[in-house]
């Protein structure tokens, strides 16, 4: 969202207009307005706290209090709450005003629906009654509407923002959020019942500490993370600057890694590795002269050597790493076969680490569907086709049929295509004389840019 569609500046004008109508009836005299002024003071001052750097949708904000005012007061007014908070937000990525609008507008509906389902449910009287168990259906309840309004919302800007395809925009966003919010949300009621008992409001600020300090030690988990990520990309624009005819393949075959990963049904932290071992899964072309990397004519016997010592420089540079986990058996490995022809140790099958195995195909896939100085991108279902025939002799056929599983339901939409103005016939030749193949793609056979 770095540049905001018209699209999805729209839809974001429809929410923010929809975020207005919930908030709009709270506007009369009616209104509790100490409660709404020191709820969206305490709001607006725990986004400044807690919400890391970067982070400007999902889980960065601090959802306690908007609960607690959810449960405390009518729909209208739990919407205004909202509201500064996630104007005064820090936002680091520009545009900074659209993306503060976003924050109010998805916020505001969510606290609307959830405050109206938990009046609904006659969670008020339940609070204010003796039998405590009673007010948690109301409040659970309320979470939930609160969670489905954030998923069908955010769903609704992956798509016109970012471009996921609708069959994936709005997947698992719900299940995702559930449980952190649930958590939030206990903290929240915690504290509505606490803000209408005789102790009042101050017994009721008492709950934020132990929720700020785990707000502050997920703002650095996310910093820490931030950190990571940027050492990622600094070693793959070092790798594009190098081997300008491979340029965002890296990229692209960490989100081909993601796809069969998920495909798999890998944990999310196995994913995000995965997604790592395809990204840096070049990285030892650092360690290869460049004037190898740019070769134009077929390598020599000895070139080609020194081009396969790749993975084990990769492996050499990542090793202390620690973040990367088993991303560094990937990036030593993913140049095995299944039938032991592969290198740098010639291991087959099982011998092969499963991420290895993920990477392999991710790796050999891009570089058939992407454009090289010196041939045309293949058509996907081509080089799935290509991927077939080498199944059980070069890669895992659990890995490809995974791939071909999740590009079925999910298609394919690289954002990066290297010299795509430097275009060749289709399936033209290679300067061997043939057509490059899945065993091409992934062995630097013939000619230095060839290897993906």
């Amino acid at each position: 969202m770095r540049s905001v569609p018209a699209r999805a500046r729209l839809y974001i004008l429809c929410v923010a207009l929809a975020g207005a109508a919930c908030a709009a009836p709270a506007l009369n005299a009616r209104t509790p307005w100490p409660a709404v002024a020191l709820l969206a003071v305490l709001c607006a001052g725990c986004e400044q706290s807690a919400l890391p750097r970067g982070r400007t949708r999902g889980l960065g904000t601090f959802y306690p209090v908007l609960l607690a005012a959810v449960f405390l007061l009518p729909p209208a007014a739990a919407a205004l709450v909202a509201v500064p908070g996630a104007l005064l937000a820090r936002v680091d990525r520009r545009p900074h005003g659209i993306r503060r609008l976003w924050r109010a507008a998805r916020l505001a509906p969510a606290c609307w629906a959830a405050a109206w389902v938990h009046g609904a449910l006659g969670g008020p009287a339940a609070g204010a009654g003796p039998d405590f168990p009673h007010v948690l259906w109301p409040a659970g309840a309320a979470v939930l509407a609160f969670c489905a309004v954030l998923a069908v919302l955010d769903g609704g800007i992956l798509a016109t923002a970012e471009r996921v395809p609708a069959r994936a925009a709005w997947r698992g966003l719900f299940a995702r959020s559930l449980a952190p919010v649930a958590v939030h949300g206990l903290a929240g009621l915690m504290m509505a019942i606490l803000w209408t008992s005789p102790y009042g409001p101050p017994a009721a600020l008492l709950v934020l500490l132990p929720m700020g300090v785990s707000c502050w030690a997920f703002a650095q988990y996310h910093r820490e993370r931030a950190a990571h990520q940027a050492t990622i990309r600094a070693l793959v624009q070092a790798v594009d600057l190098k081997d300008k005819y491979t340029r965002g393949h890296s990229e692209r075959v960490g989100r081909a890694s993601v796809m069969i990963a998920r495909e798999l049904g890998m944990d999310d932290e196995r994913v995000e590795v995965l997604r790592f071992a395809g990204i840096l899964h070049d990285v030892g072309k650092l360690g290869v002269p460049t004037r190898l990397l740019r070769k134009d004519g077929p390598l020599t016997p000895e070139e080609r050597r020194v081009i396969e010592l790749h993975p084990e420089y990769g492996h050499e540079m990542v090793r202390g790493i620690g973040f990367l986990g088993e991303a560094r058996a990937a990036i030593l490995h993913h140049h095995e076969r299944i039938d032991g022809s592969g290198y740098p140790y010639g291991l087959a099958g099982r011998q092969i680490p499963e991420c290895a195995r993920v990477v392999a195909v991710a790796d050999a896939f891009d570089a058939m569907t992407s454009t090289r100085s010196y041939r045309r991108a293949r058509p996907v279902p081509a080089a799935l086709e290509e991927l077939a025939r080498c199944a059980g002799a070069h890669f895992d056929p659990v890995m490809v049929a995974a791939l071909t599983r999740a590009l079925a339901r999910d298609g394919w939409h690289p954002e990066v295509t290297s010299d795509v103005s430097r275009r060749a016939p289709e399936h033209a030749p290679d300067q061997g004389g043939n057509v490059p193949s899945a065993r091409a793609a992934a062995t630097p056979a013939g000619r230095g840019p060839a290897a993906p």
